[in-house]
């Protein structure tokens, strides 16, 4: 027997949830001091999942405000020059991101429901903020001398409730005989009473019918990313720009490159992949990008090999090296230390010879971790 699915109605803010962060960054519930429960009510997979996602709303907000309070980023509208009324977007940027002389970092997610300031909202609401956010990145950059830019490659478009289309009925066509027309009417009723029934029953509470309007330029994580290097990156003083690109974030780049090569190659020191999905033989990325992304990018990967460990590539371009960890999304918090050594030795090389990737070669693997 089905359950009846209670309201689809949570709370908008984490007070209303009964949830806070502590001062380690972890979720926890502010009486029983638990972490985050999923399954809050039994045999009802849809309403947990609807809960679920109501809570990462919540988390995107409040990452935003960390951006702008914790780490003194500022909110950047897109497309520059949006009329009033035109779908926008936004990214983040340090008060000297396009004036720092020396060092810029851009920072770019991967795909899927996370947005500005994160690299995976199962870990914000599992594990804690430092791992699952970019603001350790973010701080650490800001220490170190860098100005920083986030992108936010998959806010591409916004939802509007579909305007309602009257349907014109049958029986307003006065060319056929009433009888006949009766006929249709009667068979139409039953056929949306039936459909109304099977959706009453497969979805109990149905939401309303939205459409998607995209946002100009910035309709898919690979336009966004050329948007903002043209219209913020290339325009910026920085002598050296660096990038950490996850999972999808990393394809995004590698359409850069190949959208802008020159601009990219005399602008970028270093690019640092966590578990990049890129592939230059789908993407068709010439020879000379290939050979440039042999030099100046590193991927950390997920593998159960030490962190830095060098893994076996079937593909002719960056080096892979382990990420210290099996799991994909954690592939960009385990690295962080070794992605500032990275950069940090990509400065000092400018100029002279390749740098070697980071490698231990003593746990070279035999064969590409899958």
């Amino acid at each position: 027997m089905k359950k009846d699915e209670p309201p689809l109605d949570f709370p908008d803010t984490l007070e209303g949830f009964e949830y806070a962060f502590n001062e380690k960054g972890q979720l926890r519930h502010i009486k029983t001091g638990e972490p985050f429960v999923f399954n809050y009510r039994e045999d009802l997979h849809r309403w947990n999942q609807k809960r679920y996602e109501a809570l990462g709303e919540i988390i995107t907000k409040y990452v935003y405000e960390l951006l702008e309070k914790d780490c003194n980023l500022k909110k950047i509208s897109i497309p520059v020059d949006a009329t009033e009324s035109e779908p926008k977007s936004f990214i983040f940027m340090s008060e000297d991101a396009l004036t720092n002389p020396q060092k810029l970092m851009v920072l770019i997610h991967g795909s899927g429901v996370v947005r500005a300031g994160q690299w995976a909202r199962r870990l914000i609401i599992n594990e804690d903020l430092d791992s699952g956010t970019q603001i350790p990145f973010i701080k650490r950059a800001m220490d170190e001398g860098y100005g920083v830019i986030v992108l936010n490659p998959n806010e591409n478009y916004i939802e509007v409730e579909k305007p309602k289309i009257h349907v014109q009925s049958s029986s307003d066509s006065s060319d056929e005989p009433a009888e006949k027309r009766e006929r249709k009417d009667k068979v139409s009723k039953e056929t949306k009473k039936r459909r109304d029934f099977y959706e009453k029953y497969r979805n109990p509470q149905r939401e309303k019918e939205m459409m998607q309007l995209y946002i100009r330029e910035n309709g898919s994580p690979e336009e966004h990313a050329i948007y903002v290097w043209d219209h913020f990156i290339a325009q910026s003083a920085a002598e050296n720009v660096f990038f950490v690109a996850h999972s999808y974030g990393g394809l995004a780049f590698v359409e850069l490159m190949i959208q802008r090569e020159a601009d990219v190659k005399s602008k970028v020191t270093a690019v640092a992949l966590t578990d990049s999905v890129h592939n230059v033989w789908h993407q068709e990325a010439g020879k000379t990008i290939r050979e440039w992304m042999r030099e100046n990018c590193c991927n950390w990967v997920s593998s159960s090999e030490p962190l830095d460990t060098s893994v076996e590539s079937m593909l002719p371009d960056c080096p892979r090296v382990s990420a210290g960890t099996d799991r994909h999304e954690l592939t960009s918090w385990k690295s962080f230390p070794s992605i500032f050594k990275f950069f940090s030795e990509a400065s000092e090389a400018k100029g002279g010879s390749p740098r070697p990737a980071p490698t231990r070669r003593s746990h070279r693997l035999k064969h590409e971790e899958l």
